[in-house]
């Protein structure tokens, strides 16, 4: 498939405004992240509107974005910050035909997140949940989630979750890896109706992540945050071959930029089919869009 056209037009299921008003809950230290260890550059970083992303998802044959409203740690402690549901759900519906909207969850938040998601998705029009749990730093097996999976189950979307290894995001609050793919087979065996996404693949245990995929028909990988270029050979494999069908695709956009994530893809040499079910089919039928 080196160099040849895209067999369908792509969404991207991780994606981070990057609007002035989102980026004004961001705190003041994720320069040194965002641009000296991740290379966005100095535009992106601070701040695009919504016609220039989606100029460049254009560009890149990408038609349709989830947009994520983050819960970033618990509030009041360093470096951590929530973006509000409505400024996602202005975005979208500012762009209906283009945007979905993610909602972030903070376990700390109990039944009042709950409820908080369960009005994301009936109310604003959600299309699913999303976690990071090392800035948290629970595992995603942790007791704290149970009720936001349930709610999940009861709501009927898909869930992400970033597995593998967490970086260093602000310097004064590091946060351990708890998001090792393992963590998602007790979940899934006391959720099998929960639909889980490992997102970020799962690097540096992708393998395992891998395995979670393989054994449980409700586990999904997003292949976002690394650029195609570096993805390791198993993983390659495993989307051409008997994975094709539980994987989706993302680029944690600014983290990956568009068009590079698919100018890499299209080196990668993928089955037309396989590229296909990465790039738009999967998605569509795991969180059960019109397509």
């Amino acid at each position: 498939m080196s160099g040849a056209p895209f067999p369908v037009k792509a969404i991207d299921a991780v994606v981070n405004i990057q609007a002035e008003e989102a980026l004004s809950y961001r705190p003041d230290d994720r320069r040194e992240f965002y641009l000296d260890k991740i290379g966005v550059d100095e535009d992106t970083f601070t701040g695009i509107s919504h016609d220039e992303m989606l100029r460049r998802m254009d560009e890149a044959g990408i038609e349709k974005a989830f947009l994520i409203a983050p819960k970033i740690g618990r509030l009041g402690l360093p470096a951590s910050y929530h973006m509000p549901y409505q400024v996602v759900a202005d975005a979208v519906k500012e762009h209906p035909d283009r945007f979905y909207g993610l909602a972030g969850i903070d376990p700390f938040e109990g039944m009042n997140g709950v409820r908080d998601l369960e009005h994301a998705v009936t109310e604003l029009g959600f299309i699913g949940a999303h976690l990071y749990p090392h800035w948290f730093e629970l595992a995603p097996d942790h007791a704290k989630y149970y009720p936001f999976y349930a709610k999940c189950v009861e709501l009927d979307v898909p869930i992400q979750m970033q597995v593998g290894q967490s970086l260093v995001y602000s310097p004064t609050s590091p946060m351990r890896s708890v998001g090792q793919p393992i963590t998602l087979d007790t979940v899934a065996c006391d959720f099998p109706e929960l639909k889980l996404i490992g997102i970020h693949i799962g690097i540096p245990w992708h393998d395992e992540m891998i395995a979670m995929a393989w054994k449980h028909p409700n586990v999904y990988i997003g292949c976002d945050a690394h650029a195609p270029k570096y993805w390791p050979e198993s993983f390659v494999r495993y989307i051409n071959s008997y994975g094709q069908d539980k994987v989706i695709f993302g680029t944690d956009f600014p983290v990956i930029d568009f068009k590079r994530a698919l100018d890499d893809i299209s080196e990668l040499n993928f089955k037309p089919e396989a590229l296909a079910k990465l790039l738009r089919h999967n998605v569509v039928k795991l969180y059960k869009l019109e397509d």
